[in-house]
């Protein structure tokens, strides 16, 4: 199913922020900086997790939406991590990479709910 790869993609997404975060926090990174991509980029996962118990389809597709906002707003996060010298070049990409891939399911998985939706 779909949905369980977007689940299990948006967990291994949010591992890797906490996990960066942990090394950021070590090396004396900005703590704002650090909270805000640690909220957002574990708010994805929470999000696709929640849209699983969805009320309704407009609940899922919402919940789905708000996931692609936390998305977007973590990749913002680590790009400025990353203009600062905080995220080495190899780290980024393997992250972004990530996100990249997470924001390309959501889309997708938000076109065709709404499609479904319909009808």
């Amino acid at each position: 199913m779909a949905d369980s790869i977007l689940r299990n993609k948006a967990k291994e997404y949010a591992i890797q922020v906490v996990l960066l975060c942990r090394e950021l926090r070590k090396n004396g990174v900005e703590a704002a900086l650090v909270n805000q991509l640690m909220r957002a980029g574990t708010s994805v996962g929470a999000n696709v997790y929640e849209a699983q118990y969805a009320q309704s389809t407009k609940d899922f597709i919402s919940k789905l939406e708000i996931a692609l906002k936390e998305c977007n707003e973590s990749d913002y996060w680590l790009d400025l991590l990353h203009e600062v010298g905080s995220i080495t070049e190899p780290d980024f990409r393997a992250i972004r990479g990530k996100i990249i891939e997470l924001r390309r399911m959501l889309v997708s998985s938000v076109k065709t709910m709404k499609a479904k939706e319909k009808g």
